[in-house]
Order: C-alpha cells, then sequence, then structure tokens
C-alpha cells in the first residue's frame, strides 16, 4: 500500500505512520501547488516530488501524468534528480487515448534508459477516457509489460473486472482503493488480484476539507 502525499508534511506524516514507501498523486500536488490536475508545469511538478523525497527515508514513486511531452531519457534523468525510485506514465493526454503501439514504444525507450532504476506503473485509462472494455484494457497492459513496465495500473477499473484483469495481466497489478464507506478495502481489492494498492488524491482532499471545516469553526 503506497498513500499519496501532496507536500514535505504530508510525507513526514505518511512515512511516521509505518507505510514503507509513497506515491505521490498528480491531482493531490496540483491542488496544493495552485493547479488544476493536467495543467501543473512540469518543472514545478518534479521540485515539488524533490521536496517530498527529501523530507522522508522511505522510497517515493512519482505519477508524473503523461509525460509532459519530455523525451524518455531526460525524463528518466529527471525522475532520478528528483530522488523519485519510480514513476507512473499514464496512457492519456488531454482525456483522450493514445495510441497504444506508439505509446508501448516510448515505454520501452524509457525502460532502456531507466535500466532499472526507476519502477515504471505503466497507466492504463481505458476506464477512464476509453470504452470501458477489460479486454482492451488487458490488450494495452501487455503490450505496455512487454515494453518493460514493471507494473500496470488500470485506473478506476471496476472491482468486478479485477478478476480479468489479474488472468490477462502478468506481473503486479495497481488497484484505486476508494476511501468511501461502501468502498472495498485494500484487503478484499488484494483478494481479487491486485498486488500494489494507490489511493490517490484522496488524503490531500480529506485534508483540504478538513482545513475547511476547521476554518468554518473558527469563523
Amino acid at each position: 500500500m503506497l498513500p499519496g502525499p501532496w507536500d514535505a508534511a504530508s510525507a513526514r506524516a505518511l512515512a511516521q505512520a509505518g507505510f514503507e514507501a509513497l506515491a505521490t498523486p498528480s491531482a493531490g500536488l496540483a491542488a496544493a501547488l495552485g493547479y488544476v490536475d493536467g495543467e501543473t508545469p512540469a518543472d514545478e511538478m518534479f521540485a515539488a516530488v524533490a521536496r517530498i523525497t527529501r523530507a522522508v527515508d522511505v522510497p517515493v514513486t512519482a505519477d508524473i501524468e503523461d509525460g509532459y511531452g519530455i523525451a524518455p531519457g531526460e525524463l528518466v534523468e529527471r525522475l532520478l534528480e528528483a530522488g523519485a525510485v519510480g514513476c507512473n506514465i499514464e496512457d492519456s493526454a488531454r482525456g483522450t487515448l493514445k495510441d497504444p503501439g506508439e505509446h508501448a514504444d516510448y515505454l520501452a525507450e524509457f525502460c532502456a534508459a531507466a535500466a532499472g532504476r526507476i519502477f515504471l506503473n505503466a497507466r492504463v485509462d481505458v476506464f477512464v477516457h476509453g470504452d470501458g472494455n477489460p479486454e482492451r484494457a488487458v490488450e494495452r497492459a501487455a503490450s505496455y509489460v512487454a515494453a518493460g513496465a514493471e507494473c500496470v495500473y488500470p485506473i478506476m477499473a471496476p472491482v468486478a473486472v479485477l478478476p480479468l484483469l489479474r488472468s490477462g495481466v502478468e506481473g503486479p497489478l495497481n488497484a484505486l482503493a476508494l476511501l468511501t464507506p461502501d468502498g472495498p478495502s485494500p484487503a478484499a481489492l488484494g483478494g481479487l488480484g491486485a498486488t500494489r494498492i494507490t489511493f490517490g488524491p484522496q488524503l490531500q482532499r480529506r485534508a483540504t476539507a478538513a482545513a475547511a471545516e476547521a476554518a468554518t469553526g473558527l469563523r
């Protein structure tokens, strides 16, 4: 389980709570930096990730959206400079799925440049920007694994299709755990085939809601 810090203070709190690794959420960092998700400049995102990695002793993996149009080799170097040990790279841009073959080629170049120094979690956006077809998600995931991705992340995949994804995908499978009363627990997601659990920007949003509630009380 990798919870999502949005700044140095939250990263320290999560590490002190006993989590052994953290995963920055792009939406959470965007909100903390004053941007809409998907509009954070690359320089600011990498600087924010660097502040988080400097604040903790546990490994940190970074959500770098679709790679910001940066060449694979340079992207690897920027992640290493920021102190990240892994990253998410999504297969959509501005709400549109990328060509899977071209994206797989990009990931292959990234993995070759990383040479084992960066853990690649390849995001599959079929369930958020595509038609939600599980078989199409499996096809994309398989091509990304073949390109060298160590893990695939079919974000927002319905719980009911996790066993199908598990049967069709080699290697680790990332699932998003929803922090809602009726959402499946991380343990339940693991029982359905997930091997890596992340939480996106949910902790940042809860913290912001708590701050708003406290501010209302002060007034």
